[in-house]
């Protein structure tokens, strides 16, 4: 009899044993199921089943292999609706994905000016540098968005900020042939005659991208 409670008791601790192991696992794995499920939810845009995930305990700052996390697909998609609901969840708006591209960056890039606004005022770093040492400002004027670079800009980011290879912003809006956003800098204190590290300026890069219109804002007196 002693021996058969002893038997009993060893079946249940053996019992508990493998089972315990099996349901945090299972719950570790459905926590993984909904993180996925909100990323993918995030990046197809569906913003009510994004709110359900949140509700249901899914982690803001989910990220996909890329390192991008929902709010980085939204800022590049200038998806406003899901930058919302991501921002009044606790996203981290200075959250990088693997190529050091920040939400800040991603909505420069698209030319997302209202997003950019929304960054800034959510504390996004208008410093940060991805790896190929960009920041959100050089994003805008290489794509032409004045609007986003005046935002940039008004919020601290120097008119004559020189990054890698001692480019300038002029520089990158001119050898782009971006005369709204040349204009503008110009406007703002740009320096024309600053040179990049092969010694050539602005006004250069303009001539040898056949940017006659940019190319004519940087030779007028």
């Amino acid at each position: 009899m002693q021996f058969s409670k002893l038997f009993k008791s060893y079946f249940w601790v053996l019992l508990l044993c493998c089972l315990v192991p099996e349901v945090l696992a299972q719950r570790g794995m459905d926590q993984i199921n909904i993180n996925g499920q909100f990323v993918l939810a995030a990046r197809a845009g569906r913003v009510e089943r994004v709110v359900a995930l949140l509700a249901e305990g899914a982690k803001v700052n989910s990220r996909d292999r890329s390192g991008d996390s929902p709010l980085n697909m939204a800022a590049g998609k200038g998806d406003a609706a899901l930058v919302d609901v991501l921002l009044k969840a606790g996203a981290d708006v200075n959250l990088a994905n693997l190529a050091g591209v920040t939400p800040l960056m991603g909505a420069a890039f698209g030319c997302h000016t209202g997003l950019v606004r929304k960054f800034l005022g959510a504390g996004a770093n208008i410093e940060a540098l991805d790896r190929v040492k960009k920041n959100a400002a050089t994003y805008a004027a290489g794509n032409g968005c004045s609007d986003c670079l005046q935002e940039l800009i008004r919020a601290g980011t120097p008119v004559n900020a020189v990054l890698e290879n001692e480019l300038t912003l002029l520089m990158w809006a001119a050898g782009y042939g971006h005369e709204d956003a040349v204009r503008l800098l110009l406007k703002l204190g740009a320096d024309r005659n600053l040179k990049d590290g092969r010694g050539k300026t602005a006004e250069d890069m303009a001539r040898e991208g056949g940017h006659s219109k940019a190319l004519a804002l940087l030779t007028q007196p």
